[in-house]
């Protein structure tokens, strides 16, 4: 029974892939990727689809369930020595990406009004992984639903102008693959995002935005339990203020719930590939299935979004959101400019 629920959204999902794949075959000039194409083409479908309950099982397990395993199976394409090397090149980066945001986002959060949960949330969603990182700190800050909502639609709002503009702001640069790959993956939120962004370049830029992005991701950990003591001490501060000493509170969080399983299985498959000798065929077939299965992932996100929703996000978080992007990606690109990347 659960199959049959989760079968409409992921048939969908795959024949706006197919669609989104052939249209880009049609394109005289690689301006646009399929999974930019499918993207939009689900968002509009989204609009006119009445009863998307009927689908909205297997869009999710589409855009989640999929999109990881999908990148898992990237990894037989990958050599672990170069996802080591690119991890360690790209740490500078992201240390100070991750100081950008929660730095500056606690400021700007603060000239616009914002409440600290949506601040902070907007900023995590913008430094570590978008919608990821989002889900994982609201639970563990009891962030309201919201300003999920409003978190969620600043950083996919700023994920969808780089999709499209980040290659066309790299190739003027005259940025490298490595160099393109770092700064997406520094630098754009979502991993669905950075991974369309990365191929969209090339598709050597894609490879190295996929394992930054990887990599980044593991800062889920430690900003969680970092905003698990900060909402303690806040709990304990309010219980003392209420005269209700002696209760012990405890933050709700999990390391198990939260950390990126996905992460160790294209580990494993990056171990394979670098000490099993694997024919060239097999990997180019593995590659290119993954590469479509992050198209279907593309096209659920889009059949899951909105533009009505969109709009009742308001104003100002989406000025937060577009300020700490706007600075992650100038300060990312600097700083790869300083390392001499660039």
């Amino acid at each position: 029974m659960k199959v049959m629920k989760v079968f409409p959204g992921i048939i969908l999902s795959v024949v706006i892939a197919f669609l989104a794949c052939f249209i880009e075959s049609l394109l005289p000039i690689h301006l646009i990727g399929s999974a930019v194409i499918a993207m939009f083409v689900g968002m509009l479908i989204n609009h006119y689809i009445k009863n998307t309950e009927f689908f909205a099982s297997g869009l999710k397990f589409t855009s989640k369930k999929i999109l990881k395993f999908a990148i898992v199976l990237l990894g037989l394409s990958l050599n672990i020595t170069t996802i080591l090397n690119v991890g360690k090149m790209s740490l500078i980066v992201m240390v100070f990406t991750l100081l950008t945001c929660f730095g500056g986002g606690y400021f700007i959060g603060r000239a616009l009004g914002l409440n600290w949960k949506l601040s902070n949330l907007i900023s995590a969603g913008t430094g570590i992984c978008g919608g990821s990182a989002i889900a994982a700190i609201a639970p563990t800050i009891d962030a309201d639903d919201n300003d999920i909502a409003y978190a969620m639609s600043a950083t996919f709002l700023f994920d969808m102008a780089m999709i499209v503009l980040f290659p066309i702001m790299g190739r003027a640069l005259g940025m490298t693959d490595q160099a393109f790959g770092i700064w997406a993956g520094t630098a754009v939120n979502d991993t669905s995002s950075v991974v369309a962004t990365g191929y969209a370049f090339s598709e050597g830029a894609g490879d190295f935005a996929t394992m930054v992005k990887l990599t980044r991701t593991l800062a889920i950990i430690p900003t969680v339990i970092t905003f698990a003591f900060v909402q303690l001490r806040l709990k304990r501060k309010e219980a003392i203020a209420n005269s209700k000493d002696g209760v012990e509170l405890k933050a709700n969080f999990s390391i198990k719930k939260i950390f990126p399983w996905f992460i160790l299985g294209f580990l494993t498959m990056s171990v394979v590939a670098s000490i099993v000798p694997i024919p060239a065929s097999v990997v180019s077939t593995t590659k290119s299935l993954s590469k479509f299965l992050m198209v279907c992932a593309l096209a659920a996100i889009g059949l899951n979004t909105s533009f009505s929703s969109m709009k009742k996000a308001g104003i100002r978080p989406m000025i937060h959101g577009f300020i700490i992007s706007a600075l992650v990606v100038i300060v990312a690109l600097l700083v790869e400019i300083g390392m001499g990347i660039v």
